[in-house]
């Protein structure tokens, strides 16, 4: 497959998955189901790579707690923000987080218009006359931007000091551990149920191991910055897989600031000296 067909069915992966994580939100919360999605998304990864914890220095340890945090933080964030606002308009706030990844390693003056670009596209989806969104909401999409952004700088250096995946599926097992005691209190027996956990599997392998084996393989063909610009897609794609699986209708002013976020990240990342690289 092409390299962009690659990106492009990463991105579409990951927001049905999404999509499909918010239908459990009902029977385990967002708590139990970001669990039941790590973890799975662990076993799977664990499974595939096979990383051995013997022979780690201190240094490497403490990285990969770290990493391992940026991944719960992110993921819980997220879930849960998308527990009070539409996938699309949670998608694009979070994306501020690796647009200002990608506007720090630029440093062009060109990076003022990007940033002015995407605050008008969140003023447009907070509508603050019109009384705004949830506010719980869009700040938690903020924080898992925010954890987003130290996801990108700690899985650079992950990415050096482990070899393949193996420090990437060594930090989902941290974050599954981290995530455990919010699952259980907000999941409870339901966990257990065949139909939760048939669906959880089904969001696991969308949100997680299918999207990373395609962005693994696209990076290797593509510049880092052409992946960052298509990645940039993600805010419209899940705006596009609220409403078809979700049935989420987005007005003329939210899809305007979607748009405007969406054309900042594009222009941030391919000015940026790197793109965003995949996430968990």
């Amino acid at each position: 497959m092409p390299a962009t067909a690659l990106v492009l069915g990463a991105v579409a992966s990951v927001q049905v998955g999404a999509s499909l994580a918010k239908g459990l939100f009902e029977d385990i919360g967002p708590g139990g189901t970001v669990f039941l999605r790590v973890a799975l998304a662990a076993l799977v990864l664990a499974a595939l790579w096979r990383p051995s914890p013997r022979g780690r220095a201190r240094g490497e340890w403490m990285l990969v707690v770290a990493f391992g945090i940026s991944l719960a933080g992110m993921n819980f964030a997220f879930y849960s923000a998308l527990d009070r606002i539409p996938l699309g308009v949670a998608v694009t706030l979070e994306f501020v987080g690796p647009l200002g990844v990608a506007v720090a390693l630029s440093r062009r003056a060109i990076d003022v218009l990007w940033v002015c670009l995407a605050a008008a596209g969140i003023l447009l989806l907070a509508d603050l006359e019109g009384g705004g969104r949830d506010a719980t909401g869009m700040a938690l999409a903020f924080l898992a931007g925010a954890f987003w952004a130290a996801y990108i700088l700690l899985g650079a250096r992950v990415g050096q000091r482990f070899p393949g995946g193996g420090g990437l599926a060594i930090a989902l097992v941290l974050a599954g551990v981290f995530l455990l005691p919010i699952g259980v209190a907000q999941g409870g027996s339901e966990l257990l149920d065949p139909t939760v956990l048939a669906l959880g599997l089904v969001v696991a392998m969308l949100s997680s191991a299918i999207p990373y084996s395609l962005e693994l393989e696209a990076l290797r063909r593509l510049p880092a910055r052409v992946f960052g610009v298509l990645m940039s897609l993600e805010p419209a794609m899940a705006a596009l897989a609220g409403f078809v699986v979700l049935g989420e209708i987005l007005d003329a002013r939210e899809l305007a600031g979607i748009g405007l976020v969406a054309v900042a990240s594009a222009g941030a990342a391919r000015a940026s000296r790197a793109g965003p690289p995949p996430r968990d």
